[in-house]
């Protein structure tokens, strides 16, 4: 079992977190309108998955709002912002806070998302929801980088996920 701290504490997370260079693992989940997105459905695209606790947050909200930036300027990339949030929720904030460049998604009714992706956080007060990661995967499937952010309430490191996209 992994681990990553909130505040300092100790947070155990579930499963093996996906390396560069494996196949990433098939997912199905709930997006925006209700209805079900999987990875095949982005068959030919680059792919960034910026995995948040929840969009409620302080942190998760900076991240949405930069790589919702920086998707601007990524050709044949999709930017999918994953959490356990209700696509109401996400919905909510990124019409409030004008985002149209990033894909949401939600793991609220396909918890086997973490697990496959090695983000469950598994105890503390956040037990449920997805750890911090950012997974870069190229047009077949191909993790190009995978980042499980170590405290909880750090942000990524945008520059090494951007500087695969563009290797």
């Amino acid at each position: 079992m992994q681990s990553v701290t909130r505040g300092g504490v100790p947070v155990e997370v579930g499963d093996e977190f996906p390396v560069v260079g494996d196949t990433a693992p098939a997912f199905t989940l709930t997006d925006a309108e209700l209805g079900e997105r999987s990875l095949s459905d982005f068959a030919g695209q680059r792919k960034v998955l910026n995995i948040i606790p929840s969009v409620d947050t302080k942190t998760c909200a900076m991240s949405t709002r930069k790589f919702n930036e920086y998707a601007s300027g990524l050709d044949n990339t999709a930017v999918l912002i994953v959490s356990a949030d209700l696509p109401f929720a996400q919905s909510r904030f990124c019409g409030a806070e004008g985002l149209d460049r990033v894909i949401t998604l939600s793991c609220f009714r396909h918890p086997e998302f973490r697990q496959r992706y090695g983000v469950a956080l598994q105890s503390g007060v956040m037990a449920g929801l997805c750890a911090r990661a950012v997974i870069v995967i190229d047009e077949q499937d191909k993790i190009l980088h995978a980042e499980l952010v170590s405290e909880i309430k750090n942000e990524p490191d945008y520059d090494s996920a951007l500087a695969a996209l563009k290797a």
